[in-house]
């Protein structure tokens, strides 16, 4: 697992919980150092409460049982599960490492896009149910209120654009971040009025922003393929980027003639 991919599987739970989701120490231990250094600095992980069930480490059954606390004179708390299901086996002592876990939510992916592209994050609630505001973007000609949209997976909303979270992030130098250019590019070509209301001409428009956001996620795939894959042929990296979420249908004849910035 590489830290990119270990950003979109959180941010995946999230989507598809539609709120707050907790992983385990145990689980964390599986992804990259760094890619959990990088989600605790940027706070998309924060410490939750310890678990209040847990795997009871007592036999090779690996139940999940309830965990009970007792204080200890000294001050400090024994963890502990009662085990009911064996004749030799009463109380089995746990960790309290074992019990922690972390926390991602919708409030903490907004304030991470935001940090990321340095916007002022908003305050303002949405017109449209399961979207978020994040906070007013400046392109190179207009400005557009940027928000989360909470439908099955975590996308980001711009007028009548849309692009899923998970084509937007990347991680270098230690540290996740939200393309910048990308974003601005969806700002400056989606219009803000309502696609029921809004004329031919303006619907073009809509058609052609969503067209050229997704060839500025082709252009930014092609980019990490061709630093990590070198030297193939261009049909090559045309063929691997159709084979992705982010061709959406299109072949890899169209998606090469666009994948160059």
């Amino acid at each position: 697992m590489t830290p990119q991919a270990a950003l979109i599987e959180l941010l995946a739970r999230v989507g598809a919980q539609g709120g707050a989701v907790l992983v385990t120490v145990a689980e964390l231990a599986q992804w990259p150092a760094p890619a959990v250094a990088a989600l605790k600095k940027q706070k998309l992980l924060t410490r939750a409460s310890p678990a209040t069930s847990a795997v009871c480490p007592g036999c090779e059954n690996e139940c999940v049982m309830p965990v009970h606390n007792r204080a200890r004179s000294d001050g400090t708390v024994a963890s502990f599960i009662v085990c009911d299901k064996r004749d030799d086996t009463n109380r089995v002592p746990i960790a309290a490492d074992q019990l922690q876990q972390w926390r991602c939510d919708v409030p903490a992916v907004c304030q991470f896009v935001a940090t990321s592209l340095d916007l002022r994050q908003s305050d303002q609630q949405a017109s449209i149910d399961r979207l978020v505001n994040i906070g007013m973007v400046q392109g190179d000609k207009r400005i557009q209120m940027l928000a989360l949209r909470l439908q099955h997976e975590l996308a980001l909303t711009a007028g009548n654009s849309t692009i899923p979270l998970a084509d937007l992030v990347s991680f270098e130098d230690g540290s996740f971040s939200v393309d910048a250019v990308i974003v601005r590019q969806m700002v400056d070509t989606a219009p803000l009025a309502d696609s029921r209301h809004t004329p031919t001409t303006a619907k073009r428009e809509v058609r052609k922003a969503g067209t050229q956001a997704n060839y500025a996620v082709w252009q930014k795939e092609y980019r990490k393929l061709l630093k990590a894959k070198p030297g193939n042929t261009e049909n090559w990296y045309a063929k691997q980027i159709e084979k992705m979420p982010i061709a959406q249908g299109r072949n890899y004849s169209t998606i090469k003639k666009h994948m160059h910035s």
